[in-house]
């Protein structure tokens, strides 16, 4: 034995196991676990199968392989020619655009794969649920991102992926951990599956309970306004006020004030984690600042999100004002406020927002005077209170259940930091 080789031995029996903080019982005594390369420790599938031989629903692409973990949804059409890589059951399929997406899918059959999507087999020395669980990890995603290139639409790069550090126990230990994270997993698939359909459900009873295009009573009323006549048709500023928001300029006079953009609005949602300051007088702030009860939508955005509402709160607890992609619509005393966030909520979700908006390459607009001017039949009060209680109690359930589901989520990710063992533990 060389020199060069009695070092690297010494430096090999020197080095630590690596021991996770946390480890089953029976096997808190055992030995630390093994590292290696991952393309040691799994292969990069290169075998390629004519497209023509691959059914749709076994087709898989960068499209259909869902963010954040969330399994795949059928491919809405097969390329036209080419080969795909074929995978097997059990193999691990990631998706290599954006990887921060997070797209990542352990195969439940066999079928091929877009040229953007890496299959990758574990070899003996890895269980193949345990080499899953490697990889629908935060930690190997983030890895990936390190080595991507790219800004707008980054790629991984698949010798820094092969690098990537695999750490793993026995087979009997791994067993135990892919279990134990598969069921997670499965409980995380049933709570999306819930929040799921209380999505459906509020989309579907959305549409009965306003009427249709040329209609001027729904499909579904509540039985105390079953006998109550047509709702009256009436234009969106003899409902409520409407104002567009105001044109900012980083020289203008005035102290910082915050203020919400498109981005901010989400559906049925006023997102507070990322608000911008901009100068205004102390004049300009006060008819530009949103008020508890105020309906925001979304002025100019992309023609199917054109005109996404949702209510201001007082409750956020920060005075805003709001910028000119943004259109305000102040509730008079006549017309339910949450009534018309659910209102305008529907109208963008069934194109009549779009159908009145104005169109340009990338981007609609809806436009105040278009908002103003734009006819709607509205009920009583009365019935516009009961509309509004039902679907607030039923976007409070949903959101109950979505955070149901981020927890879990978390729960899991908080695992995975302790099942797995990093370089410095």
């Amino acid at each position: 034995m060389n020199s060069k080789t009695k070092t690297t031995a010494r430096n090999e029996k020197a080095r630590p196991k690596l021991v996770p903080k946390l480890r089953f019982p029976e096997f808190r005594g055992a030995e630390g676990w093994d590292s290696d390369e991952l393309g040691k420790v799994a292969d990069f599938v290169n075998e390629k199968v004519p497209l023509e031989r691959i059914p749709l629903e076994n087709y898989i692409s960068t499209e259909n392989i869902l963010p954040d973990f969330g399994g795949v949804a059928l491919a809405s059409k097969l390329p036209t020619t080419g080969s795909v890589t074929r995978f097997r059951n059990n193999d691990t399929l990631v998706s290599n655009i954006r990887p921060y997406l997070k797209k990542v899918w352990v195969a439940d059959k066999e079928g091929g794969a877009s040229n953007d999507v890496i299959v990758i087999r574990a070899k003996p020395l890895l269980l193949a649920q345990y080499l899953s669980c490697l990889l629908k990890n935060d930690a190997f995603i983030d890895y990936v991102m390190t080595g991507a290139k790219g800004v707008k639409m980054p790629r991984g790069d698949i010798a820094s992926m092969k690098a990537y550090p695999s750490h793993y126990p026995t087979k009997s230990e791994q067993q135990k951990i892919a279990e134990c994270l598969s069921s997670v997993d499965e409980l995380i698939a049933a709570q999306a599956r819930k929040v799921d359909a209380l999505k459906t459900h509020k989309k579907g009873l959305m549409q009965q309970l306003f009427p249709r295009e040329g209609e001027t009573q729904p499909r579904l009323r509540f039985p105390e306004f079953r006998k109550a006549g047509a709702w009256e048709v009436k234009r969106v500023d003899e409902q409520g006020s409407v104002l567009a928001g105001k044109a900012l300029a980083v020289g203008a006079p005035g102290r910082q004030r915050p203020y919400l953009r498109t981005k901010n609005v989400l559906d049925g949602a006023i997102d507070l984690s990322d608000v911008l300051t901009m100068p205004m007088t102390d004049a300009e702030f006060t008819r530009f600042e949103i008020l508890d009860g105020d309906v925001l939508l979304n002025e100019g955005q992309s023609l199917e999100l054109v005109g996404r509402a949702s209510i201001y709160h007082g409750e956020y607890g920060q005075r805003c004002a709001m910028q000119n992609a943004l259109l305000r619509f102040r509730a008079f005393p006549s017309t339910n406020a949450e009534f018309a966030a659910q209102y305008f909520r529907k109208c963008q979700k069934d194109g009549t927002f779009a159908n009145v908006a104005t169109k340009t390459t990338s981007v609609a607009h809806l436009g105040s005077s278009r908002f103003s001017a734009l006819e709607l039949a509205w009920p009583t009060p009365d019935e516009q209170q009961r509309i509004a209680t039902c679907l607030s109690s039923l976007d409070a359930l949903i959101t109950a259940e979505t955070q149901k589901h981020e927890a879990l989520k978390t729960h899991k990710k908080g695992l995975m930091q302790q099942f797995f063992p990093t370089v410095e533990s």
